[in-house]
């Protein structure tokens, strides 16, 4: 395992980080357990970034996989692809966006990407509207709309980015409102910043940040926040790639909590559609998505091999309600953590809904963030066979908790008895 840590040291950027002082090689994985290069077993709460959404070795993915490699693997988007076509169909059927069209790219990073050149063009501006302590990817353009220090390496950007209120509930100045009048506080913010600059492309906004530390604001934000901006024209972009298929439980895409002025103009995804394989996308209406005047195509975004895992995955999740699942089950983990963490000085806040959940840590009485306590954490947890991600806009110290959606009680149980032995042991 050293030999390899070397290695990687010697040929990778010292920027691509590693979780554990020593780190861990995953070989293989089965339902929602994986195993290391030295046989120990651990129950998976953060599936490889919310990306195995389904199961470790889904044996209807990986069959599907393996069929579709023995006929053809690749042929580009200049062929047709009936994989490509029934999976756009099943996901613009899903979307709840009228007349949608679905363009895949390879990552959620790339489909932010494609959304803000869709946006920009459509609305012919290049000032884009983001939430403070978002993240939306790693390409340049993306980066330059993030609103989280720590993922955002530089301040050059094509773009010019205004970053409004309302990502985090239970920080900033409107922190001590109720939530009707933090809806409201920030809907006056958002006014106030659009009378000071030309009308934007577009507002893109996670419904749940997910590297952010999983905060969210409180239901019907967007919605109110859709009002205003349909004003001006100004379009709505849902970034769905940590909150869509249903890993929130109360709803099949994240922005329906907010809903109540209808869809989004787009939505973006990628990570748990392809359990593990490289898929990401874009969704909007066919206006939005027609207004390109030159061409485009994505090299391997919609490969067949990738399509057909993301038909079989998609099948198995709605076929075994594990939307239903994730509302089910997080809802007794979410307690169950929330009870622990009522004992401990240490945690500021359990949040979440589904299996999307995250524990804010800070040092007692003071509210400031304790990052060296969250890395604690997830050695003592890794130690008893759990492992657990990190994030959070303040020093990453929040715990993000997020396993496949087929999760049974028993391993909830198993797996918040872990963190709960974490955290006593580092208090």
């Amino acid at each position: 395992m050293s030999d390899l840590h070397a290695r990687h040291r010697s040929v990778l950027p010292d920027w691509l980080a590693l979780y554990y002082d020593n780190p861990l090689e995953i070989t293989h994985g089965e339902g929602r357990h994986v195993w290391d290069a030295d046989g120990n077993k651990y129950l998976d709460f953060f599936g490889g970034i919310l990306t195995t959404m389904t199961a470790h070795a889904l044996p209807e993915v990986t069959k599907a996989v393996s069929e579709q490699a023995g006929r053809i693997v690749h042929s580009s988007t200049l062929y047709l692809n009936r994989p490509m076509v029934e999976l756009a169909e099943r996901i613009a059927h899903v979307s709840g966006i009228p007349d949608a069209r679905v363009f895949f790219t390879t990552s959620g990073t790339e489909a932010n990407d494609t959304a803000l050149l869709l946006a920009t063009t459509y609305r012919r501006s290049n000032t884009v509207l983001a939430m403070r302590n978002s993240y939306h990817g790693r390409s340049f353009s993306a980066v330059g709309i993030t609103g989280n220090r720590g993922w955002s390496p530089t301040s050059l950007s094509p773009l010019q980015t205004l970053y409004v209120h309302g990502g985090v509930r239970s920080r900033g100045p409107f922190a001590d409102l109720d939530d009707a009048e933090f809806i409201d506080a920030c809907v006056e913010d958002l006014k106030d910043l659009l009378g000071h600059t030309r009308p934007p492309a577009a507002l893109i906004a996670e419904p749940i940040q997910g590297v952010g530390g999983f905060t969210s604001p409180p239901d019907g934000l967007y919605a109110a926040f859709r009002d205003v901006l349909n004003a001006s024209g100004i379009l709505w972009i849902a970034d769905e790639v940590q909150t869509g298929w249903g890993r929130t439980g109360e709803h099949f895409w994240g922005w329906q909590a907010h809903g109540q002025s209808g869809p989004p103009d787009i939505v973006t995804f990628a990570k748990g559609i392809g359990n593990g394989m490289s898929i990401g996308g874009v969704i909007a209406r066919s206006e939005i998505m027609n207004c390109l005047d030159a061409n485009s195509i994505s090299t391997f975004g919609g490969t067949q091999v990738t399509m057909a895992a993301g038909l079989a995955n998609l099948g198995y999740l709605l076929e075994h309600d594990l939307q239903g699942n994730a509302r089910r089950v997080g809802g007794l983990l979410i307690e169950r953590l929330r009870a622990a963490a009522a004992q401990d000085p240490g945690v500021r806040e359990v949040r979440g809904r589904g299996l999307m959940i995250g524990v804010e840590l800070t040092r007692p009485g003071t509210g400031l963030a304790d990052p060296d306590r969250a890395s604690a954490v997830l050695e003592a947890a890794r130690a008893d066979g759990l492992l657990l991600g990190k994030g959070g806009g303040h020093n990453t110290s929040a715990l993000r908790i997020a396993p496949p959606l087929s999760l049974t009680v028993a391993e909830a149980e198993e797996g918040a008895a872990i963190l709960e032995n974490a955290l006593r042991t580092t208090q």
